[in-house]
């Protein structure tokens, strides 16, 4: 059975820190990321890392926010610094594999809040 678990996230004020983890099982994933989404909205990419360690980040995040992965542990990290109250909002964690002819299998987890208060 395949899952992707998050966890970290909570409340914290502006300026503060949280780390988020997101535990993968079952399988090996090849690009992992973490998306943001606000209610009325659709999910955007926060911060995404490929299974060779390449990363790529939201221009808002730039600098502030550090993504990694543990391939042996098979889990992904969210570090975010310096938070904002626009960093607000449920944080999905993503993983994709190929599966059969060429095919591309997506998993996500439930979802984690993170709050940023001002």
């Amino acid at each position: 059975q395949v899952q992707v678990v998050e966890s970290g996230g909570g409340l914290v004020q502006v300026g503060g820190s949280l780390r988020l983890s997101c535990a993968a099982s079952g399988t090996i994933f090849y690009d992992m990321g973490w998306y943001r989404q606000v209610p009325g909205k659709q999910r955007e990419l926060v911060a995404g890392i490929s299974v060779g360690g390449r990363t790529n980040y939201a221009d808002p995040v730039k600098g502030r926010f550090t993504i990694s992965r543990d391939n042996a542990k098979n889990t992904v990290y969210l570090q975010m610094n310096s938070l904002k109250p626009e960093d607000t909002g449920v944080y999905y964690c993503n993983a994709w594999r190929y599966g059969s002819y060429g095919t591309r299998l997506d998993y996500w987890g439930q979802g984690t809040q993170v709050t940023v208060s001002s």
